[in-house]
């Protein structure tokens, strides 16, 4: 599992506490989603553990700027996308590297996988050490709005996983990687979480590759 996630970044809170993933999108720049939103961010990046002691392969930074998508506003979940500038630029390794956005939207039925040190039971502390990685597949637009009448728009899909297991609190801003590429960042969901019928619900990249693209030139 090390270094199969490169892009994969954890924000946290003092010296090891996590309260969202996060991904490398550019060198110097990470996605997260909008919800996960702090007044200072501390990032970890090349590692697979939620340990404190230091991997060899890790990188720390702090976010000097963050940029929320101008149409998210809490409570709602439209939107929910964030880019975070690092100090610097990031040292591409094997175990720290960025993925590239989608261009294209996911379908029905294709195969992803969701990753992130959230936690891995309904209990609110119960997190697991290491990085977990599940595969999920995207839903149909028609299944993720009977799921959730009113909260639905063209800025989010649903994804699934047959057992029931789904992604939850602590994985917010987490990468959704279909087919190497990146479609989506943990978004939101039922709580407790992986209800029968109430599928986990994602930040539709492709929808937003332009103000990404900008963003990052504009800011650069």
């Amino acid at each position: 599992m090390h270094d199969t996630q490169p892009w994969q970044g954890a924000l946290l809170l003092g010296p090891n506490k996590l309260y969202c993933g996060a991904v490398l999108v550019n060198p110097q720049w990470l996605l997260t989603a909008a919800h996960c939103r702090k007044p200072v961010y501390r990032v970890r990046l090349g590692h697979h553990s939620m340990s404190p002691v230091y991997e060899s392969g890790q990188q720390m930074f702090q976010g000097i700027k963050s940029i929320p998508h101008p149409g998210y506003s809490h409570p709602g979940h439209s939107n929910d996308l964030m880019l975070i500038k690092l100090n610097r630029k990031i040292r591409s390794t094997n175990a720290v590297k960025p993925i590239k956005i989608a261009s294209t939207c996911p379908s029905a039925g294709t195969r992803c996988m969701v990753s992130g040190w959230g936690t891995t039971s309904n209990k609110q502390h119960d997190f697991p050490k290491v990085l977990q990685c599940l595969n999920i597949t995207v839903l149909s637009g028609e299944r993720c709005k009977k799921a959730y009448p009113r909260e639905i728009d063209e800025t989010m899909f649903c994804a699934g996983d047959e057992a029931g297991r789904d992604s939850c609190q602590g994985d917010s801003g987490g990468p959704v990687v279909c087919d190497g590429v990146l479609q989506g960042l943990v978004s939101w969901g039922d709580y407790p979480c992986a209800q029968p019928n109430r599928p986990g619900v994602y930040t539709k990249l492709c929808q937003f590759t332009k103000w990404i693209e900008d963003t990052i030139k504009c800011n650069s």
